[in-house]
């Protein structure tokens, strides 16, 4: 591959700490090469297509595979999705307290659902269950294909801390639509943000 080769992405893991533990986490994970696959930014909105919605249904079951975890805001983009997770504390049974308050479960868990699952695990079962969906609309549907994979292989990640940083993210999750053109994950980006801008709003 010589000098054409992709810059291998840092983890941003910390080392050492328990990411199974209660918290929130704001997350956003990437299409491979950035390939705008989930519908298209028109007029400061996004239209999702069938594979967007799809990405959208996953999102929304992971609080029934994972019995401790919760959603909170969440947007599909074009090559990427934005989400905040809060994990609860299986041990002692305590919510997270910069969140809100804890919602009633609608749907049945799934079979086989996990308790106390890190996070680690919750975002591989996503990328796990979108690649397979995806796959199936590629055989089935035509939609776009993607070469190896349909993810980059890490996500990013944000340890939310109080209750403001969590109000700043989900407004930063509502306006990303309006923010496209200065978006860095937006490949016909002509000025992109400084990585890590939404920190200083």
């Amino acid at each position: 591959m010589g000098g054409n080769q992709a810059r291998r992405r840092r983890s941003s893991r910390l080392p050492g700490f328990d990411y199974a533990a209660a918290g929130a986490y704001f997350i956003t994970i990437v299409t491979q090469n950035r390939l705008c696959l989930f519908g298209e930014i028109i007029d400061y909105e996004m239209h999702l297509n069938d594979a967007g919605h799809a990405i959208t249904r996953w999102w929304f079951e992971l609080e029934r595979k994972f019995t401790t975890i919760e959603t909170d805001a969440f947007i599909v983009m074009p090559n990427h999705c934005h989400g905040i997770v809060i994990i609860n504390d299986p041990a002692v049974g305590a919510d997270l307290r910069v969140g809100p308050p804890k919602k009633t479960r609608i749907h049945p868990a799934h079979p086989g659902a996990h308790a106390g699952a890190p996070l680690p695990t919750v975002i591989q079962w996503f990328k796990t269950m979108t690649t397979n969906e995806y796959m199936r609309g590629v055989k089935t549907f035509g939609w776009p294909a993607f070469q190896r994979h349909l993810w980059q292989r890490n996500y990013y990640e944000h340890i939310i801390r109080d209750e403001n940083s969590l109000n700043r993210i989900r407004q930063y999750i509502l306006d990303n639509p309006i923010r496209w053109d200065a978006d860095r994950e937006n490949p016909a980006a002509v000025a992109p943000e400084p990585k890590d801008a939404w920190l200083l709003r």
